[in-house]
């Protein structure tokens, strides 16, 4: 019997200016790929993390959820560690999702200059 299983979907993208239009245009196309790819509905999420680099502060990358009809979602957003030399304008997402998915099924989307930070995937 397959049950249904909280999982964690992670992702990431490059926000080319600290412009809160830009971040919300390219956080809007994250989370769309995200739940394209996963097959996802909005009353699937448990709840979504996200992270934007130091120098990302015109707007909350969870304005672009809001923007997308996803009222009920419990969403925080917080600044990503200040690692040297890593990638900058950046927005990462982990969402936690209700699914039948298993965790090797799971479709990770890293987008742009963030394609590198999980080549792997």
């Amino acid at each position: 019997m397959v049950s249904v299983m909280v999982r964690g979907i992670r992702g990431a993208t490059y926000i080319e200016k600290n412009e809160a239009d830009c971040i919300i245009k390219e956080t809007k196309l994250l989370l769309l790929e995200i739940v394209e790819k996963n097959q996802i509905k909005a009353e699937d999420i448990c709840s979504i993390l996200f992270t934007s680099t130091s120098g990302l502060n015109a707007s909350f990358p969870a304005m672009a959820a809001r923007e997308l009809g996803w009222k009920y979602v419990p969403m925080l957003c917080s600044v990503e560690i200040d690692v040297p030399d890593s990638l900058q304008n950046c927005v990462r997402v982990l969402m936690h999702v209700n699914t039948f998915l298993k965790q090797d099924q799971i479709k990770h989307v890293y987008l742009k200059e963030a394609k590198k930070l999980r080549d792997d995937l």
